[in-house]
């Protein structure tokens, strides 16, 4: 292992997964899960979710990928830096920045990459920013984060209400979100997965001990902040740009994104190359749907 990159035990969650600390040269500590071999596969989580969100098929993929799933700065163990400026740490390009210089530590500079929630708008940028590096990129229940801004309407506000709540100025959502972490986070989950106890205690309680931390919290709301201001900037000015890898797009059919927006419409409008469908789920894919989602993967990242 590089000198940015130190041990930090053996995940609990991932099968056969050690968990790892890197420091990139801005100073932010990653932390991430890896096992396996083969050609690099890089798995991002969303919110409120961490890497533990990929136990389900992490370890499958790991028989003949290398895998690699991080801690987006802000969330599980990775840190929480401030928001600075225009809240540009929480930017996708800054979030998805920290993933490319991970992977060129690893000596991984080229790879399949998934994204799920906000892993994959961080998945989304990083494609747009670092063409080079991406050979596949799956994109796991979202239409693009401008293009879902621009079509906002009461249905949608409805039902991701938090796209609204967390954008407001601090302290607003973090205070009232503190009065009772575990309820939110709660009906976070339950509200958009459709396939009872996918999300199992312990991995409940995995997510529940991140949230607890306040600092854990604010940066959710500076995530959520950024994107709805400089990274719609970020995508204003890459609007004519089309990624030219291949892109899957698979979300929830019991979800909001596919009952709302056209998904591989939306997708077609920003890559030349989009294939996908919707599983018979909510919007967890990975937790809801584990072997249905395997087995897509297999077939995209083979082809």
């Amino acid at each position: 292992m590089p000198a940015s990159v130190a041990p930090a035990g053996a995940s609990l969650f991932l099968d056969g997964f050690g968990l790892y600390t890197f420091t990139a040269s801005s100073g932010v500590k990653i932390r991430f899960a890896m096992a396996g071999s083969g050609p690099a596969l890089l798995l991002v989580h969303g919110h409120p979710q961490t890497h533990v969100t990929w136990r389900k098929v992490a370890p499958q993929l790991a028989a003949h990928y290398t895998v690699v799933t991080p801690d987006l700065r802000g969330y599980g163990d990775s840190d929480k830096p401030e928001g600075g400026e225009q809240h540009v740490n929480y930017s996708k390009r800054a979030m998805a920045a920290d993933l490319v210089e991970l992977m060129r530590a690893l000596e991984l500079d080229r790879f399949a990459l998934v994204g799920h929630d906000r892993g994959g708008r961080v998945a989304h940028r990083l494609a747009l920013d670092y063409p080079e590096a991406v050979s596949r990129l799956a994109l796991f229940d979202i239409a693009p984060t401008a293009t879902m801004y621009a079509r906002t309407d009461k249905e949608f506000a409805t039902r991701y209400f938090w796209w609204f709540f967390l954008i407001q100025p601090y302290p607003l959502p973090e205070r009232l979100i503190e009065a009772d972490p575990e309820f939110f986070l709660r009906k976070h989950i339950d509200g958009q997965n459709k396939i009872a106890n996918a999300t199992e205690p312990a991995a409940f309680n995995e997510y529940l001990r991140c949230y607890l931390d306040p600092r854990t919290r604010h940066a959710i709301c500076e995530d959520y902040r950024a994107a709805a201001g400089i990274d719609l900037e970020h995508d204003a000015a890459d609007q004519e740009k089309k990624l030219a890898m291949p892109v899957l797009a698979l979300w929830g059919g019991r979800g909001t994104v596919g009952a709302l927006y056209d998904v591989l419409a939306t997708w077609r409008e920003k890559a030349g190359d989009v294939r996908g469908r919707a599983l018979d789920c909510g919007h967890t894919l990975q937790e809801e749907c584990p072997d249905e989602v395997l087995a897509e993967l297999r077939q995209f990242l083979a082809d």
